[in-house]
């Protein structure tokens, strides 16, 4: 077994066993800023099978989200029936919606893609890797489309396009003779 099959193994018993270097983890995420760039990734296999390398113009940011209900805004025009509702179901996953404020810090990068790293009761954690495209180190295919998370390019966006199982879902279709 390589190394990288070592690490997602230990990172996968610290989640299911919520032991103490992982909820120390979540404790000193939680006292951070909303998106905090980081030096390393916390998954470093996850990370480098959605395109992150260990070089200058790459970066990744860890971004927190809440979780639960989305609230809507506060009516503006008057009581009337038609403001009279409380919660907003968003066409945006909560990943996704971690990758648009990444991109909203970072102007000038641009989203490869993201991976859930953790979550407690309040708050879910991602990490957002972002790349340069400026950056001569930085020669990746999807450099070309600028605003991914925006047009829904990356993995999370395309889950809420509708890119999933198909029609019939998980089923299949039996052929009768």
């Amino acid at each position: 077994m390589g190394a990288y099959k070592y690490i997602a193994e230990t990172l996968q018993q610290q989640y299911k066993e919520r032991d103490a270097s992982y909820r120390a983890r979540l404790i000193i995420w939680n006292r951070q800023s909303t998106i905090t760039p980081v030096e390393y990734p916390t998954n470093l296999t996850r990370a480098r099978r959605l395109g992150y390398q260990a070089k200058q113009g790459y970066l990744i940011a860890r971004v927190r989200v809440q979780k639960g209900r989305r609230r809507r805004r506060t009516p503006m025009g008057g009581r009337k029936p038609r403001h009279n509702y409380r919660f907003v179901q968003p066409q945006l996953s909560h990943q996704g919606m971690a990758e648009q404020r990444a991109n909203r810090r970072y102007k000038n990068m641009e989203v490869l893609n993201s991976y859930w790293v953790g979550e407690d009761g309040k708050h879910q954690y991602f990490e957002v890797i972002l790349a340069d495209r400026s950056h001569p180190g930085v020669q990746h295919t999807a450099m070309h489309r600028t605003g991914r998370s925006f047009r829904g390019l990356t993995s999370a966006g395309k889950k809420s396009r509708g890119f999933g199982r198909g029609k019939l879902g998980h089923r299949r279709q039996r052929v009768k003779d």
